[in-house]
């Protein structure tokens, strides 16, 4: 084994802090949820909810491998950071592909994710000839081949596009949580995946701080465009409202365990669940920022069956991955968290009584509610050992 092939991989004392490529690549996937925001938008539907999450999945899924990626790997090395750089610019172009994704520019959307995945696995294949962990590698190196076929066949034939990709990225999420398996070679083994927890949940911290940063942008610029008026100045304030309750409710009750639970599951088991419920509170936020453009523009409109649906699924899907986050770490549900569910579905189904910026009122008192009953609730009761 060449000490110069090592060298590629994490070190040992290496800082758990994220780099500067790091958080640089977290501004494009910034991009990239504002551009979704706006396909939301352009078809408030169940047809565009389901564009939308079609596009966030391999996006999100690009973030999850890169963020892994960056873990397994020395971020000093030159060909890491090169491959970081070059994984930003593929987010980019996946970005601007996304108002037509799955229509003119469908090839681009797809040819820039298969570039990323099987473009870092084959550099880091060649680099790692004759290291043991070269078949982990190459384990990942066939599958994102293999579904990249699905994405590209799929961007070359329109009336495949829908399911081919739709197969793909199913694949790309199932695949992990089994090892990556291959014929002959077998499937990655527990100390082959194991990720550093305190590197991970800053990631994790990190991103979704950049997603509230495109809801609060977005909500300054539709502010911004409109008379100032007081109902368009309430309707901004209670989207700063929801923002601020949202990160107050991601990051508390304190605990902060998620780093710890990393460190002590089986990674081949636990190491993607947190990626899972993070794209669902992810989809939350640009949901939420979607709907922040809607309420601030239109504060006195009573909105269509889309526009209710769409101001009280952001939160409802926020908390519904947070309260999934709470029960993995600690084994057990988050009440106040869980009870902030039907009282957002009921104002769903009394939306088409009230105005836009009565529905969000609503959701923010919502949101309120579950963030002080949870502060009360983690001071009155003890907390597990491993938090929250």
């Amino acid at each position: 084994m060449s000490s110069r092939r090592a060298t590629l991989l994490r070190r040992q004392n290496e800082p758990l802090q994220a780099s500067f490529l790091e958080l640089f690549f977290d501004l494009a996937f910034g991009f990239a949820l504002r551009q979704l925001s706006f396909v939301l938008l352009a078809e408030l539907s169940l047809a565009g909810a389901a564009r939308t999450a079609l596009l966030l999945l391999p996006l999100w899924w690009v973030w999850a491998v890169t963020a892994w990626f960056s873990d397994w790997f020395d971020r000093t090395n030159r060909w890491v950071r090169a491959l970081l750089v070059g994984v930003t610019l593929g987010v980019l172009l996946m970005s601007v592909a996304v108002p037509d994704a799955t229509g003119g520019r469908a090839w681009l959307f797809a040819g820039a994710y298969v570039a990323i995945h099987v473009g870092r696995s084959v550099v880091t294949a060649v680099a790692l000839r004759g290291h043991p962990l070269r078949l982990r590698t190459l384990r990942i190196l066939a599958w994102f081949a293999a579904t990249g076929l699905l994405w590209l066949v799929g961007a070359a034939w329109p009336a495949v596009r829908v399911p081919a990709w739709v197969a793909a990225v199913a694949l790309d999420y199932a695949v992990p949580r089994l090892g990556w398996p291959i014929p002959r070679l077998g499937r990655a083994q527990p100390g082959e995946l194991r990720l550093r927890g305190e590197h991970l949940k800053e990631r994790y911290q990190q991103v979704f701080i950049i997603a509230l940063g495109e809801l609060i942008v977005t909500a300054g610029v539709a502010y911004a465009a409109t008379g100032l008026a007081v109902a368009h100045s309430t309707a901004f304030l209670l989207v700063f409202a929801a923002t601020v309750l949202i990160g107050l409710l991601y990051v508390t009750p304190a605990g902060g365990q998620l780093g710890a639970a990393i460190d002590e599951r089986d990674p081949a088991r636990f190491g993607t669940v947190p990626s899972y419920l993070h794209l669902v509170m992810i989809a939350g936020v640009v949901a939420l920022s979607g709907a922040a453009e809607l309420v601030i523009t239109h504060p006195a409109e009573r909105g269509s069956g889309g526009a209710v649906l769409l101001t009280v699924a952001g939160p409802g899907l926020f908390l519904a991955g947070r309260v999934a986050l709470s029960a993995v770490i600690d084994r057990r549900l988050s009440w106040p968290r869980l009870l902030g569910l039907p009282a957002l579905l009921l104002i769903a189904l009394a939306g088409h009584a009230l105005p836009l910026l009565g529905i969000a009122a609503a959701t923010v008192a919502v949101l309120l509610v579950v963030a002080v009953s949870g502060r009360w609730l983690a001071r009155a009761v003890p907390e597990p050992r491993t938090g929250r």
